[in-house]
């Protein structure tokens, strides 16, 4: 048997950063994503997000990609949100997102990060906190 902990922060927008997440789809929707990621064996330990994008900490089993496990939760999720008709306009996820891995020492920081969006977000814009991310941890843009 194997014993392996990968956490990975997840971060991921809507299509052309469009602002249509309230609070009320921001709260149907994430409790959605943790149910159908649960249903999937996908394990989401925090999700939360603003209105143009979603934060989450999964940790990926030994045989999970994490292209393949994000893949299916904005599939789902967008699909889910336009079955249930939760925004105005046909919703869709943008095709990038964000993922870094952290170590365990630190996944109270990143819960507690991952929990204040609407906070961090007062003082920071979206823009700004992708180029804070990039610059911060250097991450490399790949094309999937």
């Amino acid at each position: 048997m194997s014993y392996v902990k990968i956490w990975l922060h997840c971060v991921w927008g809507t299509k052309k950063r469009t602002p249509c997440l309230s609070r009320e789809v921001l709260s149907e929707l994430t409790e959605h994503i943790k149910d159908n990621a649960k249903v999937k064996g996908i394990y989401i330990d925090a999700i939360n997000g603003y209105r143009e994008h979603i934060h989450c900490i999964i940790s990926l089993n030994p045989d999970q990609a994490l292209a393949k496990v994000i893949q299916l939760i904005k599939g789902e999720s967008s699909f889910w949100v336009n079955r249930k008709r939760l925004t105005q306009r046909r919703f869709s996820w943008a095709v990038e997102y964000y993922g870094g891995s952290f170590g365990e020492k630190d996944l109270d920081k990143v819960r507690l990060y991952i929990k204040n969006q609407e906070i961090h977000h007062k003082g920071k814009t979206w823009d700004e906190e992708c180029d804070s991310m990039i610059e911060e941890y250097g991450f490399e843009r790949y094309k999937s």
